[in-house]
């Protein structure tokens, strides 16, 4: 069961280095062929990139743990990446930072649904806000194998040009 008192918990600070091999390891393993990934000398991140921040996050800066889901019911339901400028490129160096942002129930046909979100804040080496990360995991009123539906997958595309604030939902 989730624990609501998760609410506000907040890791500690991690690294995270963009490095080109893995910027191209991501694309080839997300089928993309757009070579602002794939061969450029200092490629930007495809847009859900920062996903990989889990890689990242050991021990104390990863705050999840503290939500408490029983794993045996655990969807991950959302993940949301807002950038604010251009994209992080290889050899840009980012800070991370989770915390649990909120606990939330909503009723559905076979229970109580709980919802619990992360949002993980980027900077760069200077402290400017270059993105943020919202992962929403959910808690079902029943376990099982077998779960009817799924969620959507929206592909999107980055062009590498930057200044406005993007926002990508997968």
């Amino acid at each position: 069961m989730v624990d609501d008192s998760a609410v506000g918990v907040t890791g500690e600070p991690f690294t995270l280095d963009i490095e080109r091999g893995k910027i191209r390891e991501f694309a080839r393993a997300t089928g993309s062929a757009n070579p602002d990934y794939l061969t450029a000398e200092d490629p930007v991140i495809p847009p859900t990139f920062l996903t990989t921040a889990f890689f990242w996050q050991t021990g104390g800066s990863d705050p999840w743990p503290a939500v408490a889901m029983d794993q045996r019911k655990g969807l991950h339901a959302e993940q949301e990446f807002v950038f604010h400028g251009p994209p992080p490129r290889a050899g840009d160096r980012l800070t991370g930072r989770s915390r649990i942002e909120s606990v939330t129930r909503k009723e559905g046909r076979s229970g109580t649904l709980t919802f619990a979100v992360m949002v993980t804040e980027f900077r760069d080496e200077t402290g400017r806000h270059v993105a943020t990360a919202r992962l929403t995991g959910v808690e079902t009123a029943v376990t099982g194998t077998h779960r009817s539906g799924g969620a959507g997958h929206q592909a999107a595309q980055s062009q590498g040009q930057g200044g406005a604030e993007a926002k990508v939902t997968a």
